[in-house]
């Protein structure tokens, strides 16, 4: 049930776009349609999954001085050994997401479950909540794509969806369009927060 909790809690409770407001920068620069979102996100949490339970097996032997070093290290390599899959077999989103997939290893969201997770919980424990939190990611940058996708480009996953007579809101593809779509779920997110605490 605990294991369960964890998991959960990383997608909704503590989901770290929506409630957190961590990683808000692919979140608003690589979302204007799903297929970069989907990449960007599976990327974000296999590089979390495993860091977590790399820094979970070894948090009794990294000492407290360079604690915080050895993490960005650990993250470093897997964000490294992600970007050479992603050239290698998935030449065409390498291109796509550029610079983001690099700076997954200055991404809030993976050192501060580092720091507040993985270091003091089983690699278990932090494996499933590294795997909450990377669904979690995952569902915002989803969510986010998919209303600047539609209303944006008038397409979904690349498909027109309304014809040649739809005239798509372009800036909702722009970044002050991200920040508008971003703003609006936001507040959607935190009403339905209120309305659950008080009901």
């Amino acid at each position: 049930m605990e294991s369960f909790k964890t998991l959960l809690n990383g997608i909704f409770k503590a989901n770290p776009t929506f409630v957190l407001l961590l990683g808000l920068t692919p979140a608003l620069a690589i979302t204007t349609n799903i297929e970069n979102a989907l990449s960007m996100g599976i990327s974000t949490a296999i590089v979390l999954i495993l860091s977590s339970v790399i820094i979970s097996l070894l948090r009794k032997l990294i000492p407290e001085k360079i604690r915080f070093i050895s993490y960005a290290i650990i993250v470093s390599g897997f964000v490294a050994l992600v970007e050479m899959l992603l050239s290698v077999f998935f030449h065409d989103i390498a291109l796509s997401l550029g610079i983001f997939v690099p700076l997954i290893v200055v991404n809030g969201i993976i050192l501060g479950r580092a720091e507040n997770f993985a270091a003091v919980n089983s690699p278990l424990q932090s494996a499933l909540d590294g795997l909450g939190t990377g669904l979690g990611f995952i569902v915002a940058l989803v969510v986010i794509a998919f209303f600047r996708e539609i209303l944006g480009a008038g397409t979904l996953m690349g498909f027109n969806l309304f014809g040649d007579n739809f005239m798509p809101a372009r800036i909702l593809l722009s970044p002050p369009g991200a920040f508008i779509v971003l703003g609006i779920l936001l507040a959607v997110v935190a009403r339905m927060r209120g309305a659950h605490k008080n009901g």
